[in-house]
This record gives C-alpha cells, sequence and structure tokens, in this order.
C-alpha cells in the first residue's frame, strides 16, 4: 500500500496544535505497520536545518495559475518515514508559523503557499507525476491541503483514491472566489457542487466535496459535526456523506509520553510506584513560583488560551478556586484579552495562580506530571491529546463532554469506580457552574487517597498507542484501493447548503 501524507505541520520542527504531533506519529505507525507512507510537507526553515542532505528529485518550474515555482527534496526521518520538503523560498522561508507571521496575523498570501501545497500533491497522486513512486492513496489533513481532491478531479487519467481527514472543522480556508484562477483551478470548479461557499472560495469545502473518504479525529466529533452547532456550515454536506465519514481517535507517542521514561521530570514514576510524582509536583510549584501546601491540590492546563478552550469559564469562577482551597499552573498563549485576565487572576492570588504565557515543551511535560488534576473544560475539542497526557502521567482530568474528550474519559460515580472505568471527571453544560461543581468533586476525590490512587490507575494502564488508529487507517485506504481506477469525471451531486 503507497500513500502519500500531505500535511502543512510536522512535529518537532513547525507545528502549531496537535496536527504537527499526529502527522509525526500516525505515518511512523503506518510505516511500522508495512504501509509504504511518505510525508508531503513544507520546507519550512527548520526542517531544511534538520535535514541538510535532502536531495531534489522533482522540479516544479509551472504549477499553474498565478503559484510559484517549487522544487521537491527527499529525506528520510529518523523513524524511517521518507520526507518529500517542498521547497519554495519565497513561500515558506519566513518568520513566524506556519500561517502567522511573528505579530499573529494570517499571511496575507496563504492560499497561494497552501494552494502550492495542494497542487503539487495532486500532481504526485496523479499521471503527471515527475516521480517513479506512485501513491494509491493521497491523504489530505485539514484546509492547508483541501484543495487536493479538487485539482485532482480534473487531472486527467488514472489516479490516487483520496482520504480528507478533518482535525478541526472551525478553520477552512475561506478566500476571495475571485482567487479561482490564481489557484490554478478550472472555472466549473467553482460552483455549489465544487469550491465555492456562500460566494467565496473554501479549501475545507473542496477537500469535502471532492475526497473520496472523509475522516475526523473522533468517533465523537463526527456524529457533531453533522450538526448546525459544530458544522459551521459544513452540516449538510457532512450529513450527506455520512456513509464516507469515519471517526478514528488519534493516539498519543507512548515513548515520548511516558513517565517511566520522561527525561524531563525531576524523577520518573509508573502506575505502580507513584511516590515519584511527588517530585514533579515540588519541581512545578518551584518553577511557576506557587507556595508549598500539602492541603491544597494543583490544576494544571497546557493549551491555547481561546474561547474554544473554554477559558473565559474558567476565569469567571476563578477566585473560588482559590477558596476551596486549591492552586492553579496554566502554560499556554492566544487571545490576549483571556491571557490579560488570567494574568490579572494570578496577580490576585499570589503563590496559589501562576500564568506562564508561551510554550516550553519540557515544562509542558513538568506540568503534565506535576499537577495533580488536569483542566480540559472545550466547548468543542475534535480530539484532544492532552487529556490522555495527563491520564499517561496519573493526573486525572477534568473534561467537557465533547468530541474525543467523551471518548476518552469516563466520569468518576459509583458505578465506574466499581467497573474499573473511572479516571475522570466530565461535565455537560459550557458553564462556570457545571465546571465549578466538576472541579469541586474532583478536590474532594483528591482528598480521599485510596479512591485517587484508584483514578490514576485506571487511566494510566489505559492504552492510547496508535496501532489502533493506524489498523483502521488502513481499512479504509485497502477499501478504496479495492475500488475502481479513478478518471477525471462529471461533478459529485451533494447536499451543500
Amino acid at each position: 500500500m503507497k500513500v502519500l501524507f500531505v500535511t502543512p505541520e510536522l512535529a518537532p520542527w513547525m507545528k502549531s496544535g496537535g496536527l504537527g504531533e499526529i502527522s509525526w506519529s500516525l505515518p511512523a505507525a503506518l510505516h511500522q505497520a508495512g504501509v509504504d507512507v511518505r510525508i508531503l510537507v513544507p520546507a519550512y526553515a527548520p526542517l531544511l536545518a534538520a535535514f541538510p542532505t535532502a536531495k531534489p528529485v522533482a522540479e516544479f518550474a509551472q504549477p499553474g495559475g498565478a503559484l510559484h515555482p517549487a522544487q521537491l527534496l527527499e529525506a528520510k526521518a529518523a523513524n524511517g518515514v521518507p520526507l518529500l520538503l517542498l521547497d519554495c523560498p519565497a513561500c515558506f522561508l519566513r518568520e513566524g508559523s506556519a500561517y502567522l507571521d511573528i505579530y499573529g496575523n494570517d499571511f496575507t498570501d496563504n492560499h497561494l503557499r497552501f494552494g502550492l501545497l495542494s497542487r503539487v500533491a495532486a500532481l504526485l497522486a496523479s499521471e503527471a507525476s515527475p516521480l517513479r513512486w506512485r501513491p494509491e492513496i493521497l491523504h489530505c489533513n485539514d484546509w492547508p491541503s483541501g484543495l487536493a481532491p479538487a485539482h485532482l478531479h480534473f487531472l486527467p487519467g488514472e489516479k490516487a483514491a483520496t482520504v480528507m481527514s478533518i482535525h478541526n472543522l472551525a478553520f477552512q480556508g475561506i478566500f476571495p472566489g475571485d482567487t479561482l484562477a490564481a489557484l490554478g483551478l478550472p472555472p466549473q470548479a467553482y460552483a455549489i457542487e465544487g469550491v465555492e461557499f456562500w460566494g467565496q472560495l473554501s479549501f475545507m469545502k473542496a477537500g469535502l466535496h471532492y475526497a473520496d473518504r472523509i475522516t475526523t479525529v473522533s468517533p465523537r466529533y463526527a456524529e457533531e459535526i453533522q450538526t448546525e452547532e459544530f458544522g459551521y456550515g459544513f452540516a449538510g454536506l457532512l450529513r450527506w456523506r455520512r456513509q464516507d465519514l469515519v471517526g478514528i481517535l488519534n493516539g498519543i507517542d507512548m515513548g515520548v509520553w511516558d513517565p517511566a521514561t520522561d527525561p524531563h521530570l525531576p524523577r520518573r514514576y509508573e502506575y505502580a510506584h507513584l511516590k515519584g510524582k511527588e517530585a514533579s509536583k515540588t519541581a512545578l510549584r518551584s518553577r511557576f513560583g506557587l507556595l508549598e501546601e500539602g492541603s491544597s491540590p494543583l490544576l494544571g492546563a497546557v493549551c491555547r488560551i481561546t474561547h474554544q478552550k473554554g477559558l473565559d469559564l474558567l476565569i469567571e469562577i476563578g477566585d473560588e478556586i482559590a477558596l476551596l482551597p486549591a492552586q492553579l499552573a496554566l502554560l499556554g498563549t492566544g487571545d490576549k484579552s483571556l491571557e490579560a485576565a488570567l494574568l490579572g487572576l494570578a496577580q490576585r492570588h499570589p503563590g496559589r495562580f501562576s500564568v506562564w504565557t508561551g510554550f516550553d515543551d519540557g515544562l509542558a511535560h513538568l506540568l503534565e506530571a506535576g499537577a495533580d488534576i488536569y483542566l480540559m473544560p472545550s466547548r468543542f475539542e475534535p480530539c484532544g491529546l492532552n487529556q490522555m497526557y495527563s491520564l499517561r502521567y496519573g493526573t486525572p482530568p477534568i473534561v467537557r463532554e465533547t468530541g474525543g474528550l467523551a471518548d476518552t474519559v469516563v466520569d468518576c460515580s459509583d458505578a465506574t469506580l466499581a467497573s474499573g472505568t473511572a479516571n475522570g471527571f466530565v461535565f455537560r453544560q459550557a458553564s462556570p457552574a457545571a465546571l465549578l461543581e466538576a472541579i469541586r468533586r474532583a478536590v474532594a476525590a483528591w482528598h480521599d487517597k485510596a479512591l485517587w490512587h484508584k483514578l490514576q490507575r485506571n487511566g494510566m494502564v489505559l492504552d492510547f498507542g496508535w496501532s489502533k488508529a493506524a489498523n483502521t487507517y488502513q481499512s479504509v485506504y485497502a477499501g478504496l484501493a479495492g475500488e475502481p481506477k479513478r478518471k477525471a469525471g462529471g461533478a459529485r451531486r451533494s447536499a451543500n447548503r
């Protein structure tokens, strides 16, 4: 099975969230399972520095429309997965993240940057490919590669089957409709049964409409995005394509996220020997300037500071959390007004609350281990990785019942404790009162050491590795590979409105 995995992010060199980590771990698991997978990713500066001997294997002098010329470099990652680096300095050698400049603004030419990525992905998956290696499956990820299935649809000859993975439907890659020609797409693509979305052009819509299969990152989220609340304008299209839609729960890198081997911890530990976790709590309090309070549990969070993550709910009940009593250590960056409110909360409760704006990978590991309770009150969460990290580290999470959080965290109750499935605390309504009630329950459980140790062990023995997800993706690929070869054809009819 030959698979071309297309992504705008690749950890550890360029990541803005979970997609970067998934784009490293899933291909690695597929490769280990025997899939001939290659990753196509923009040649950002950190990747070029990491692979200085990457060799040119193809040129795209005229990729189409107003897209920049580019070349393809080939390298091999340490895990054995081949990398195809799309080298275009005009598009990808710049300061900032994959999508934003150093001031936090979208790059104004993102449509051309990721239009190039999509176009090259389609060419590599078609008879027009300059490479001898041809994929049977083109696996696209989120809106930056969403135009690839559209381009492939209009290319002549035999071509790969396509999979479109939704990691977060809220990000849709919407641009003015008159960018169609610059992106190298034919006029007939700009239609309701195509890339047009309410008078504009949507990369995400293109992927959802033209891909042969659609996957998303948890079973619960696959159901949620078919509702108006979570569908962000695509609910009708996704309901129409429900037979082609499957939710596959993400995994985590069990080698990187393992308290028994984690080099970022002052003392390593495992579920049968939890005393070592206290050393991380002491170190975390020291790093965040928190008081040593034996009677207070330490709540922790690592996240983007946004409305989606429910941090406004936390801000509203901050003073009440301090009175429980409980402490809080938060690491993240994002919305400046929410950052300011969180910093203000920390100033009102020095030694009890501390907020670190920014990101530090080692500190993130220490926080997962050092916190007693992990907070994840997201309004929506397609999958979420941090709740799995916290379960792995014996840090029972508090989560809202949504997306992958609902698929991984089992609320603590008499019944779930008796069955051995309880591993955290779940609340339903996205309200400050509901979050506070869940925190009160968690703090009360923390004071019952026997109960708490049971919760910790229930979470730590779970297997969140990638092998199960990789097997499911292989089943999706195999089903597509068994279908008739694809050729350029007519437009697909759909319920897009």
